[in-house]
């Protein structure tokens, strides 16, 4: 058994009749495998099987503490039903990318069932192009960005031979009895205190830096009282902790409360052009992914007569797993908040004041605790971690009250070269997140060979059509490459560095 962290569990506790907690990964294949077997349910179930070995989070079904006296635990499943999991339907045709979205943000709206391992896969034909879809959904509390991108590296193979080293038999644990999870709880429930002591000294004076609660009322008085005293107490290396970011998210049609139902749209865009700006103008790809979704937002809200005279907020999830921590799973994330200037009409000095916020906060991420998210919750009981959630989710949908942030933009690494699922060739890797009260839009990126796969999430009742956030985001990316296309050189525009990196973070 293998217990659920709190961060963990507050992906399970953030779920409500309106709100879900899983990511996605659409993937776009052939029709057929190398040896022209077609990629169907059957196949899919027969590579998870083979490869279940290797894939714990599968097999891992949720055991809850009684009383949630303590956080629940995965025990290795040994009921396993994979005709359960893995499932088979067609679009009705033409079947366009528009009708494959529509049938993505159906099965997404759908919360995953928790007697069993929280996962599913959607074998989804009928395309327009003779191509097949394969929508994998598995639950945040179990993967985070690297750890799913762990997921899909065990299930895709770098060529169309699929086939591995036999599966060593498995030995699954017995599924616990109320009375042996009491007893856990009541022994958890003991370790409460000292968890609260373990993390005060690091976690209260930072609580403002905590993008999910720091614009909750009284949150950023107790960090600044904590941070007070800390300054008197002498420590040996008593740096003084960097304070939170004051910026907040001006108000628009994404700060409400969401309905269970959404709308999503997922395009392409060419890696070697955003690579191009990025050396042009001396910044990073993220910078660049950043001043795309910046430049769309703005021209799609200004487009309404709805854009803020503030710039907005945004999400920015970073992975601060190790390289110890690599096939742990579990969630090893944090989230960057940053300022997104579209208040800035000209695209080089946006993308100017982008690179100098992202590298703000960057720094100010690196002087916080890499367990901060993790730690802040130990402060809330385990009993009241889903009603914390719950009430945090209302006053985040609330009028009136600042909102944490606008957007969530995350950009995932992935894959340079070809994959395959089966011996079956993918042309396109797509994520697909989800959206919370107060934050009704989620824009994920993922690269794969020399292309970015943009994923757009919004929330039904929001927005009547994603695909012209996506066309908005492609003209931003346009704007950019005309503007680089003018210089020969890297630009002395101030704010913007000379040296270019291609380092990028991993997201959730």
């Amino acid at each position: 058994m293998r217990q659920l962290t709190s961060l963990d569990t507050q992906f399970l506790a953030m779920e409500n009749d309106r709100v879900q907690g899983h990511v996605s990964v659409l993937g776009i294949y052939d029709a057929h495998t190398d040896s022209g077997r077609p990629l169907d349910a059957a196949l899919v179930r027969a590579l998870i099987s083979r490869r279940l070995h290797l894939l714990p989070t599968f097999r891992w079904r949720l055991a809850q503490v009684p009383l949630s006296l303590d956080y629940p635990y995965w025990v290795d499943d040994g009921t396993f039903d994979i005709e359960y999991h893995v499932r088979e339907l067609a679009l009705p045709a033409p079947g366009n990318d528009r009708q494959l979205a529509e049938q993505v943000a159906r099965i997404i709206g759908r919360q995953l069932d928790r007697a069993r391992p929280l996962w599913e896969v959607y074998v989804i034909g009928g395309l327009d192009d003779g191509r097949v879809a394969v929508l994998t959904k598995m639950h945040h509390a179990a993967v985070d960005g690297v750890s799913g991108a762990e997921v899909m590296s065990i299930l895709l193979d770098a060529s169309g031979q699929s086939e591995r080293d036999p599966a060593p038999p498995m030995v699954a644990e017995p599924f616990p009895s109320d009375l042996e999870m009491l007893g856990r709880g009541l022994a958890g429930l003991m370790c409460q205190p000292l968890r609260v002591m373990r993390a005060g000294p690091t976690a209260l004076p930072h609580l403002d830096d905590v993008p999910t609660i720091r614009h909750l009322p009284g949150v950023k008085l107790v960090a600044r009282a904590s941070r007070a005293i800390k300054r008197a107490i002498p420590a040996p290396s008593n740096r003084l902790p960097v304070p939170g970011s004051d910026i907040t998210a001006p108000r628009t049609r994404f700060q409400a409360r969401v309905s269970p139902h959404r709308r999503v749209a997922f395009g392409s865009m060419s890696l070697r052009d955003v690579k191009a700006i990025k050396n042009t103008f001396g910044c990073t790809v993220n910078d660049v992914v950043v001043a795309i979704c910046s430049s769309g937002l703005r021209a799609w809200l200004d487009e309404r007569g709805e854009l803020p005279a503030e710039p907005l907020a945004g999400f920015v999830p970073m992975s601060v797993r190790t390289p110890e921590q690599k096939g742990t799973f579990g969630n090893r994330v944090s989230v960057m908040l940053t300022e997104l200037p579209t208040d800035e009409g000209d695209p080089v000095r946006r993308l100017a004041r982008i690179s100098n916020a992202m590298r703000a906060a960057k720094e100010r991420q690196r002087a916080l605790p890499a367990s901060l998210l993790q730690d802040a919750n130990h402060f809330i009981p385990p009993a009241l971690l889903a009603q914390a959630a719950r009430a945090t989710s209302r006053l985040a949908g609330m009028r009136g009250l600042n909102q944490p942030a606008n957007v969530m933009i995350s950009n995932v690494p992935g894959p340079s070269t070809p994959l395959y699922l089966g011996g079956a060739r993918q042309h396109a890797q797509v994520p697909v997140s989800g959206v919370l009260d107060g934050i009704g839009i989620n824009i994920t990126v993922m690269s794969y060979q020399d292309s970015l796969e943009f994923g757009v999430v919004v929330d039904r009742n929001l927005v009547d059509d994603p695909w012209t956030i996506l066309d908005a985001l492609r003209a931003g990316l346009a704007e950019l490459i005309e503007h680089a296309s003018q210089h020969t050189a890297p630009p002395q525009v101030t704010g913007l560095r000379t040296a270019p990196t291609t380092r990028r973070k991993a997201s959730s």
